[in-house]
């Protein structure tokens, strides 16, 4: 594992954070250090939920590290750039605990969390076109679904920086917290999904992937056709037994991921 990036497990919470002085950027080893630990995450069945998060207080990540003689455009391994930004078929919830400043590629690597939360000194920006580059279509697809319209192309356009409170007005953050309680708010939103059954948060992700961006009548062809076949393992579970009999019986459920 690189020296960069450190890996912590808390039950069934893994906690990835991003430690390269100064700006956590990111080079090519640093990312294929971020692909093992997502390859990892995926393939772990005791783990059901990621937090990825910067360490400090002041930068979540700077994205790509333009300090390095590297291609930009080299193999970022498995996942594209952070092991995250392409890795579409991750069944599990990712979490961007953003510390501070998240920009370029890193802002990128947030937008392709399932949420983020972002401490209250956090800004947003994508600084790519004021250094003659592009952002990843994947990423223009997440931001535009995300925040008003208008407010998407002065950012991709222009570099223009938003803070939190702003991000959280537009919707593209879940919560703001101050800076120390950043981490205790991850883990606990991180215990709500624990609490749902792994199975039929599996089936919703995908079809957040899936049909999210689509219209209601090309969601249900898709559906239709075989297209969402984690809904399919969900609802023929055990899981799906469990939940209706221990709401019955005024229990917790006990789930089985099966």
């Amino acid at each position: 594992m690189s020296d960069a990036l450190r890996l912590e497990r808390k039950d069934q919470v893994l906690v990835i954070t991003l430690d390269r002085p100064k700006a956590n950027a990111i080079d090519a080893k640093t990312s294929r250090a971020m692909a093992a630990a997502f390859d990892d995450f995926q393939a772990d069945p005791d783990l059901r939920v990621a937090i990825l998060t910067g360490a400090g207080e002041r930068i979540f990540s700077a994205g790509w590290d333009l300090g390095t003689a590297e291609d930009p455009d080299q193999d970022y391994g498995p996942g594209g750039f952070g092991g995250l930004m392409s890795r579409f078929d991750l069944e599990k919830p990712v979490i961007a605990a953003v510390n501070g400043a998240c920009v370029a590629g890193g802002f990128e690597i947030a937008l392709a969390a399932d949420f983020m939360i972002a401490a209250d000194n956090a800004t947003f920006f994508l600084s790519e076109a004021t250094l003659g580059l592009t952002v990843a279509s994947s990423s223009v697809s997440r931001l535009c679904q995300r925040i008003p319209h208008a407010l998407a192309v002065d950012m991709l356009y222009t570099g223009r920086r938003i803070d939190a409170a702003e991000a959280l007005r537009h919707g593209l953050v879940s919560d703001v917290v101050a800076q120390p309680d950043l981490m205790p708010a991850a883990h606990a939103l991180a215990e709500r999904v624990i609490a749902a059954a792994p199975l039929s948060v599996a089936a919703m992700k995908q079809m957040v992937t899936k049909v999210g961006a689509l219209t209601p009548e090309a969601a249900f062809e898709l559906d239709e056709a075989g297209g969402l076949p984690a809904k399919a393992r969900a609802n023929d579970s055990e899981d799906a037994r469990e939940g209706p009999r221990a709401f019955t019986e005024k229990r917790p459920p006990v789930w089985q991921g099966r």
